[in-house]
């Protein structure tokens, strides 16, 4: 029988370490060992009871829970989940510790985690982070390039050099992990690539931060989509949180729309929402779609029938992955052409590009290896 996983809750509010507490205890996988008001009773607690997982909020006394993460992650390396409120400021400070190294952002709930709906999903996140590949803040992942938010992107090569058939697409869905691994291959990106749209499992007021930061590190213009935007080269689309995106045809171009539809895997925006759309437009053999870093099966399904369709497809490797859950699936159906580490995706992207493009620049075209 396997062990349990220990969780440990720091939260300066007693009615949120009760509620967590009371929804944790509910799975028989999860152990509820401890919980702490603050870093400094967390610290002691942490060493006495050696937690499997870590919850945080960041707003706290004494010390708030960036601090103490980037104290965590430099001296006792360890699964943490942030749990807190993602409006506003919080947003920034979430995407902060996403860059630290917390394995996932959660946003607290109003009341209690009581519904059917937070308990899965928290649920969920804890056993991913369970199994999570945590690292020291001072040891850069394998296959991951070590950029920091003032890392200059690499330099342009001739901006606007390619052009491509309006079909061209590059579609890619990440969730665990994939906030980082989406900085590092997107900073690497010409500016001059096929229009892409993005789907990053994330809570809604923390996308339009997501995007915005991106878009200060990329030469891409990356923004939040807003229903109708015209995809296009040299633009990445990411999808609202809490809001599906999906890409229609519409007369001699690709059009992003947005709906409220079910979630699909507890997610939403998914992955597989966004993968499936691109079957309906006719033109799925024009499109490189990639899945990254993540829990669940969420877009291997849908991927396996854009590369039936003639699609070109992506999976992120094992020892990059921080949880390799989504790329997993994919390989195992048979819907990943090409297995990479993070490192060599961007170069993969470039590769697409160059074959595609209307004038291929050093490569045939329709090839990927």
């Amino acid at each position: 029988m396997n062990a349990k996983i220990r969780v440990m809750i720091v939260d300066d509010s007693a009615l949120v370490r009760r509620a967590l507490t009371d929804c944790l205890s509910r799975c028989p996988d999860i152990e509820v060992v401890g919980t702490a008001g603050d870093p400094y009773a967390a610290r002691d607690k942490i060493l006495q009871l050696d937690p499997d997982v870590l919850t945080l909020d960041i707003e706290m006394p004494r010390m708030d829970g960036l601090t103490f993460l980037k104290l965590l992650m430099r001296h006792r390396p360890m699964p943490i989940v942030i749990l807190s409120s993602l409006s506003g400021p919080g947003s920034a400070k979430a995407l902060e510790a996403l860059q630290t190294g917390a394995v996932e952002v959660l946003e607290k709930p109003s009341g209690t985690f009581s519904s059917i709906e937070d308990h899965a999903r928290l649920i969920q996140v804890i056993k991913a982070a369970a199994g999570a590949r945590v690292r020291s803040t001072a040891v850069s992942p394998r296959g991951a390039p070590a950029l920091s938010a003032s890392a200059a992107p690499r330099p342009i090569l001739g901006a606007g050099s390619r052009r491509y058939s309006a079909q061209k697409l590059i579609l890619i869905g990440a969730s665990t992990g994939g906030t980082e691994a989406l900085r590092a291959i997107l900073a690497q990106l010409s500016p001059d690539l096929p229009g892409l749209c993005v789907v990053q499992h994330i809570p809604a007021h923390f996308s339009l931060a997501f995007a915005q930061r991106l878009n200060e590190l990329c030469q891409l213009e990356v923004r939040e989509a807003v229903d109708g935007d015209w995809v296009q080269p040299g633009l990445v689309l990411v999808a609202p949180g809490g809001t599906h995106l999906v890409v229609e045809w519409c007369g001699n171009r690709y059009q992003a729309r947005l709906n409220q539809g079910p979630k699909v895997h507890y997610q939403r925006p998914a992955v597989d929402v966004l993968f499936g759309s691109v079957l309906k437009t006719g033109a799925p053999s024009q499109v490189l779609a990639i899945l990254l870093t993540g829990m669940g099966s969420d877009g291997a399904a849908s991927m396996l029938e854009l590369r039936q369709a003639g699609a070109r497809t992506i999976a992120q490797d094992e020892a990059s992955c921080v949880v390799f859950g989504m790329p997993r699936e994919a390989i195992r159906l048979g819907a990943a052409e090409v297995v990479l580490p993070l490192d060599q995706i961007a170069g993969r992207i470039e590769r697409f590009a160059d074959a595609s493009a209307l004038h291929p620049i050093g490569v045939a075209a329709g090839t990927l290896s």
